[in-house]
């Protein structure tokens, strides 16, 4: 039996508006999560709210963000509570009226308040979560963070305990009086994501051919 926390488990994390569009199977979470690159860091920094995108890595049940210790967003996360947002387009729907165009999307949401980690076995772990998050298989390849580099970086770990998913499918959802009207174009233009040709670096030595992980990646 599974023992993970369910999505949705407070009012602030629940959908409330088109709720057909609601995951709460927390796989869909993960899913959501694991195909993104990029997240928006949401934090009240003085009496503002900024909104900053950063890279990231999740295992399990926490997200894991990283940054210089001089950061101010980061050291404004640790003071209260922050969201934290992934956000795919899959593509641009176009409808009969301009009323109902949309999109077809994958999101999340978390919200929650997150911890310093200081054990250094505990931060280089989770430093290894966000490399391999973004490069499968470079962190094993490439050389460890050194003392002055790990005593320079903050990481911080979010539980995904209060989070919530939204995801939209299909075509337009035109009124029936534009459909029966008829004489105007309505669908879904497709929006992909591929990796172009890795291109070596200008000082790389010659002969080093480029590495299975990348090629991976670049082929996935």
């Amino acid at each position: 039996m599974s023992t993970r926390t369910p999505l949705s488990p407070t009012p602030r994390s629940t959908v409330t508006r088109i709720k057909d569009r609601a995951r709460t199977d927390r796989a869909d979470l993960d899913a959501v999560l694991d195909a993104g690159m990029v997240c928006h860091l949401g934090v009240l920094l003085g009496d503002s709210p900024v909104v900053l995108p950063t890279i990231y890595g999740r295992d399990g049940d926490t997200v894991y963000l990283h940054g210089s210790t001089g950061a101010g967003n980061l050291r404004a996360a640790l003071r209260g509570e922050i969201s934290l947002s992934v956000t795919h387009v899959d593509g641009l729907v176009y409808a009969r009226s301009a009323m109902h165009f949309s999109m077809n999307y994958r999101s999340a949401v978390v919200r929650g308040r997150p911890v310093e980690i200081a054990d250094p076995e505990e931060r280089l772990r989770a430093l290894r979560v966000i490399v391999e998050h973004a490069a499968p298989g470079a962190w094993d390849r490439v050389r460890p963070p050194s003392k002055k580099e790990m005593a320079a970086t903050m990481v911080l770990a979010l539980d995904l305990t209060e989070a919530s998913v939204k995801i939209r499918t299909g075509g337009p959802g035109d009124d029936p009086a534009d459909i029966a009207t008829g004489g105007v174009w309505a669908g879904v233009l497709p929006l992909q994501q591929v990796w172009g040709e890795p291109i070596p670096s200008p000082d790389l030595e010659p002969g080093l051919e480029t590495p299975g992980d990348v090629l991976n990646r670049f082929r996935a």
